[in-house]
């Protein structure tokens, strides 16, 4: 049977590249986004694969909507779940200015928006012999890793999403659900901007690989785009 994958923020950056790959291998990809009408790198390779890339505009932060989504796939096992959109929030602000309102709407898309997709498809995760849930985290959010201070907002949100991720682990594993965080590296994309390291399609065929191999011990983990184990 063709693998399904279901991933949000597809319109562009790491999103986009992700359902390139999977695609190339053969998926049926269901890919969403908040507005698919100014998509149009999306759009046009649904044209060109009409048959492997369903197209659904979503607000995951709409919960009601995330659920009607789920009423659209009902029935149909899903194997892959990427949380791949994801908020920034503001910039520049230090120690002293962190804007509550941004932080709630950060947490909104980066921390609860994950969770409510978990919740809505799982019983099309339940459906697939090993279903997984991969939410793109980032290395910001690794206590471990925090040396410089500061990013409160992004930072905190993905802390707590890896916090997600580990209760996800243990709640849905014996049920055949793997849940896992990914760090994509740090990508030239609009949130990463033109000095990172690596562009999206080195980022997007590393985590489908950690994902291709994933296993249930690994379960509930932090990796990096290149396999590596990241430190909470």
């Amino acid at each position: 049977m063709q693998p399904r994958l279901l991933i949000t923020g597809a319109n562009r950056g790491i999103g986009l590249a992700l359902v390139k790959h999977y695609l190339e291998d053969g998926w049926h990809v269901d890919a969403s986004c908040r507005d698919i009408s100014q998509a149009h790198e999306l759009l046009a390779l649904s044209n060109a694969s009409p048959q492997n890339l369903q197209l659904h505009s979503l607000d995951v932060t709409d919960h009601n909507a995330v659920m009607a989504l789920s009423q659209t796939l009902n029935g149909t096992p899903l194997d892959l779940l990427i949380n791949n959109a994801g908020y920034y929030g503001p910039k520049g602000y230090g120690f002293g200015h962190t804007n509550a309102n941004e932080w709630r709407k950060v947490f909104e898309v980066n921390t609860i928006a994950p969770l409510k997709m978990a919740e809505a498809f799982y019983p099309q995760l339940k459906l697939a012999p090993q279903g997984i849930i991969a939410s793109i985290s980032s290395k910001v959010g690794s206590m471990a890793e925090n040396t410089s201070g500061g990013g409160y907002i992004y930072r905190s949100s993905k802390a707590a999403l890896n916090s997600v991720v580990k209760s996800l682990s243990n709640d849905l594993l014996p049920q055949g659900i793997l849940s896992v965080a990914l760090h994509p590296g740090w990508v030239q994309t609009e949130m990463g901007g033109p000095n990172a390291l690596i562009n999206t399609q080195v980022s997007a065929s590393g985590l489908k690989n950690v994902l291709d191999n994933l296993s249930p011990s690994q379960s509930g983990e932090f990796y990096n785009f290149d396999g590596t184990n990241i430190p909470w």
